[in-house]
């Protein structure tokens, strides 16, 4: 079975040849990408997060599926990364890019409760978790990637996603499932 995407984001492109130039090489992977767009459309109207923008690519493949009265809020730190997301998907009036970090934006939202959260960052992850299935809406969905090894993890890295998986069993308020394809996912809803 070939699990490559069908569909591809008009942008993906145009922003993974940035990342490449900035050096950028931690974009959502295709496969991941297909899922998000797969999962965004299934919550028509609804307020979606991204907690760590990079450079747009999650949030490309995010307003690939979204229905047009979905919303999106993309937070990210690194001005420099956020700024190609801006440049590629910005005229979209969907989608808000937040130039702040996971920590701050975890503390500051207060906007509805949202119908979807793709977490590709420490915070809301690795922790603060129970601030962020705070914020999902009963159904919400919980996305995260990047849990299988990688060539770029710091030597720290493999404790923390141990520490995740670990106490996922024990969250009365998710179910879901972690899946060993593409970078490694956990697919949840808040319960």
């Amino acid at each position: 079975m070939d699990d490559s995407p069908y569909f591809r984001p008009a942008a993906l492109d145009d922003i993974l040849m940035d990342a490449a130039e900035l050096g950028f090489t931690l974009s959502c992977e295709d496969r991941t990408g297909s899922l998000l767009a797969t999962l965004a459309a299934s919550k028509p109207g609804g307020h979606l997060a991204e907690l760590g923008t990079g450079v747009g690519a999650g949030a490309a493949w995010l307003l690939h599926g979204m229905r047009p009265d979905a919303h999106l809020i993309s937070a990210e730190t690194d001005t420099v990364r956020q700024a190609i997301a801006a440049k590629h998907l910005g005229h979209d009036p969907r989608v808000a890019f937040e130039t702040v970090d996971a920590d701050t934006w975890l503390d500051t939202y207060s906007g509805p409760p949202l119908a979807l959260a793709y977490v590709d960052c420490r915070p809301g992850k690795f922790h603060r978790l129970d601030d962020l299935l705070d914020l999902l809406e009963p159904g919400g969905l919980y996305v995260v990637d990047d849990l299988l090894p990688q060539p770029t993890w710091p030597s720290d890295h493999q404790p923390r996603v141990a520490g995740f998986l670990a106490q996922l069993p024990a969250r009365a308020n998710l179910v879901g499932a972690v899946v060993t394809w593409a970078s490694g996912l956990f697919v949840g809803v808040r319960t």
